[in-house]
């Protein structure tokens, strides 16, 4: 298994046990930007006997203007906009959208929904794994879309209509995200899977063959040329069940991506490239 899939199963237990840093570096700065807010209220996990943070991204000038947005869920939160409770490094997701509505007046906001530390590989799989545990991923999607996102839809401005409603993660993040738009096209319409951990779950590919997508759905795929055999051949191998699906093209992208490394810097690097072509018309 990769070395770096190793390291982030690892983490999972260091959290478990209260390390909530990596143990090379336990002091990072604060680094989300001033329209990112963590939402006060802790929102129960119907089923899971749990709570979880909600991480929230407002377009800059949101208090400015009463338009409505298209919305983006994410998984890993405390990875997603901030240095400070990253775990090795944050996606700099708010600084690359201030500059997208700087540059091409793109706006969306983003809700990212922090991961469970011990529970997040069972959080993040619909399907149970003779290693790492029970399934509780059908449990994590319904919260997502019964309890965040309606909450979400109902305090803010949003275009909450499966056309402007997509969804993206990386690793188990990523198979998350996949199970997602398939299991609920008519929730998320498009879905960026960076990095997916299909060696977690097999049964992830013969789920994907019976439940085609529909042709309005877009979904990028990628991974990082040295995330490891394992991981390169299971993109492929998905790629080539969903060609067989005959997907529209137009709607369907994927690539292996040279010299990179599983890592939240590669997904920060794509993470522009791919929301733009996900949330254009």
């Amino acid at each position: 298994m990769n070395k770096r899939i190793l390291t982030l199963l690892l983490f999972s237990v260091l959290w478990a046990s209260g390390c909530t840093e990596p143990l090379e570096e336990q002091a990072r700065l604060p680094s989300a930007q001033p329209n990112v807010i963590v939402l006060e209220q802790q929102f129960a996990m119907p089923g899971l006997d749990r709570q979880r943070t909600v991480r929230l991204y407002l377009p800059p000038d949101y208090g400015q203007q009463t338009d409505y947005y298209p919305v983006l869920y994410m998984h890993d939160g405390q990875n997603v906009f901030d240095d400070a409770t990253s775990y090795a490094g944050e996606w700099r997701v708010d600084e690359a959208l201030n500059e997208l509505s700087a540059s091409l007046g793109f706006n969306l906001i983003v809700v990212a929904i922090d991961n469970g530390a011990d529970k997040r590989l069972n959080e993040l799989s619909p399907w149970t794994n003779e290693k790492y545990g029970e399934a509780e991923g059908k449990a994590y999607l319904d919260f997502i879309v019964d309890v965040v996102k309606p909450y979400i839809d109902t305090h803010y401005r949003t275009k909450a209509d499966v056309t402007h409603t997509g969804i993206i993660g990386s690793s188990m993040g990523g198979l998350f995200s996949h199970y997602a738009i398939v299991a609920r096209p008519d929730v998320f319409s498009k879905a960026g899977i960076f990095s997916p951990a299909y060696w977690y779950a097999e049964d992830v590919y013969e789920y994907v063959r019976q439940h085609p997508l529909p042709h309005s759905a877009k979904i990028d795929l990628l991974v990082g040329e040295k995330e490891g055999t394992e991981m390169v051949k299971g993109l492929q191998k998905m790629v080539e069940l969903i060609a067989e699906q005959k997907h529209p093209s137009r709607h369907f992208r994927s690539k292996v991506v040279a010299g990179k490394n599983h890592n939240e810097g590669f997904w920060a690097s794509e993470f522009s490239q791919s929301v733009l072509w996900l949330y254009a018309k």
